[in-house]
């Protein structure tokens, strides 16, 4: 395209329809002229039938509803009116062998096919694009239009459409506008943008100038943060160029693209791709050296890549344990230590060697050293939950575990408190461990559990109670507590969603040798439910009726 700054008032005055009459007019000329050359006959060969092609094209633009209201068609034939000209003054010196030398004069020729064949294609682009159809409108007028949004999205589409028309210096300007239209409203840009936009974005990533690589990236960014464009995005082939800039791009550039990959990694199959493009190993790097924005982006990327169970092993093979560990005790962020302790619990969710790894770099302390601070507990305490199994009694008691699930029982949010009450059920396999878990004083916060809203949370407390109950000690203090047997009897409620009614049956039936507690259960409604477990053959339900009923006819023999 002519550039703005290059335009006399003599050019500026001519109308749409004289530029295409003046472009209409320099196709035969030109051709007349390179018919005439005998020197250079391939290149001028090739360069005759782009121009041959000129007039269809010109044809189809001319006869658009819109051609000469569209400020694009007038650009595009200045544009193909000053490649003509390039082609007859090129035929003239050829012809004349005037040329400075064969070498330069090639290389004339050939920049010249270039143009032709960017002519060619804006050309199908204006047309293919649809924007001929919508009319730019001056400020003024748009400001006092019945339809102002109808011409905001006109301009707008007009803006886009230049991102893959004419050539890189008039695309690096276009895409300087859009920057700054994303700034004040970026709204609008969603609302228009469609994927022959994204196409064009994706390729300008892959530019040689760093400056159109570090703009381009940030308007993707701000495309992926929309939650609007992923698709296309990711189709468009976004990866490869986002994970080249993590590599090798700016400061501003490796954080657009990081941020960028973070928000396209939420979906499983775009996290499983990074992996295939190679993006861990960049991302990893990143999290070592990168600033603060850049590290907790990328340690989100890796959370969310983590979360795919097929790419933990790729993951794993990469260091990202270490990482992760050391991101732990030293992020910068504080979100780059809350997606660390994410990336663990996913990583030590079922694989035994990748529990080891973090086990022998020394994560266990980093988790609990992160329990101590301030931020959400669920994701460490969860991977600690995952690690205390392989793990013995001696090392857990050393390390100060019991404390600090205590703690988060008493204080943690109840995704945490459910962590802390699954990771009692797994270490207490031993008589020894139950009766420490007891003595740390996590009895009392478990029954309080049970009166919780969630049943998931309401089921795992229930377990972890049944489990300490096996040792009398424990199940003295459950005794005393008088919260125990009314949560416990609540929970023989027999519908489908109550999953936890097995393992208030097992704690009812260990608490009914106590007369107290007989009495108690009785008192809240337990026989009534137990009947209806029986029909249903929840284990030990029968057993417990008949325990129960037996109390309530001596009881009223006694009476009696």
């Amino acid at each position: 395209m002519v550039e703005d700054g290059g335009k006399n008032s003599a050019v500026d005055s001519l109308s749409t329809e004289e530029w295409l009459s003046c472009a209409q007019g320099l196709v035969p000329k030109a051709l007349e002229k390179a018919r005439e050359v005998k020197g250079f006959p391939g290149r001028w060969k090739m360069i005759i039938s782009k121009l041959e092609q000129i007039p269809s094209r010109l044809s189809d633009l001319s006869s658009h509803p819109c051609f000469s209201k569209n400020a694009l068609c007038k650009e595009q034939l200045q544009a193909v009116s000053k490649t003509l000209n390039e082609a007859i003054e090129l035929a003239e010196l050829c012809v004349k062998e005037k040329y400075e030398g064969k070498l330069r004069m090639q290389s004339d020729l050939d920049a010249l096919a270039g143009k032709l064949d960017l002519n060619l294609r804006d050309c199908g682009l204006l047309i293919k694009t649809g924007v001929l159809g919508e009319v730019s409108f001056p400020s003024a007028v748009a400001s006092t239009s019945a339809e102002p949004e109808a011409a905001v999205h006109g301009n707008l589409r007009e803006l886009l459409a230049r991102l893959q028309i004419g050539h890189l210096e008039a695309k690096h300007k276009a895409l300087d506008s859009l920057v700054e239209v994303m700034k004040e409203d970026e709204k609008n840009v969603l609302a228009v943008i469609g994927r022959s936009n994204i196409a064009s974005l994706v390729q300008l990533l892959t530019a040689t100038s760093p400056r159109i690589r570090e703009k381009t990236v940030t308007v993707i960014c701000s495309l992926a943060e929309s939650g609007s464009c992923e698709n296309w995005l990711v189709s468009e082939g976004v990866l490869p160029p986002l994970i080249r800039l993590v590599e090798s791009g700016s400061t501003v550039g490796k954080e657009k693209a990081t941020i960028s990959l973070q928000r396209l990694s939420m979906s499983s199959e775009t996290a499983r791709s990074i992996v295939g493009h190679g993006g861990v190993r960049p991302l990893i790097e990143i999290c070592r050296t990168g600033d603060s924005v850049s590290q907790a982006a990328a340690a989100c990327t890796l959370k969310n890549i983590s979360a795919v169970p097929e790419a933990r092993q790729a993951l794993a093979e990469e260091g990202i344990v270490k990482v992760m560990i050391n991101l732990l005790d030293c992020g910068i962020l504080l979100g780059s230590k809350e997606y660390a302790a994410e990336c663990l619990q996913n990583l030590t969710s079922s694989n035994d060697d990748l529990k080891r790894s973090v086990i022998s770099e020394g994560g266990l302390r980093s988790l609990l050293a992160y329990l101590d601070g301030p931020l959400p507990q669920e994701s460490a305490v969860g991977a600690l939950r995952n690690l205390v199994c392989l793990v013995s009694m001696d090392v857990l008691i050393s390390i100060g575990l019991l404390p600090r699930l205590v703690h988060v029982l008493r204080s943690g949010s109840l995704g945490a408190q459910q962590a802390a009450a699954s990771a009692i059920c797994r270490i207490c396999s031993s008589t020894e461990m139950k009766r420490a878990v007891g003595e740390a004083g996590c009895i009392p916060l478990l029954v309080r559990m049970l009166e919780a809203k969630a049943n998931n949370v309401r089921e795992v407390a229930a377990q972890a109670i049944a489990s300490l109950m096996s040792v009398s000690h424990n199940c003295r203090d459950i005794k005393k507590d008088d919260k125990s047997v009314p949560n416990l009897v609540a929970l023989l409620d027999p519908s489908p969603h109550n999953t936890a009614k097995k393992y208030a049956v097992a704690c009812l039936t260990l608490l009914s040798s106590s007369q107290k507690c007989k009495k108690l259960m009785i008192s809240y409604g337990a026989i009534g439910y137990l009947k209806k477990l029986t029909e249903m053959d929840i284990p030990g339900a029968k057993k417990l009726l008949e325990r129960l009923e037996r109390g309530k006819l001596k009881s009223l023999f006694s009476k009696k």
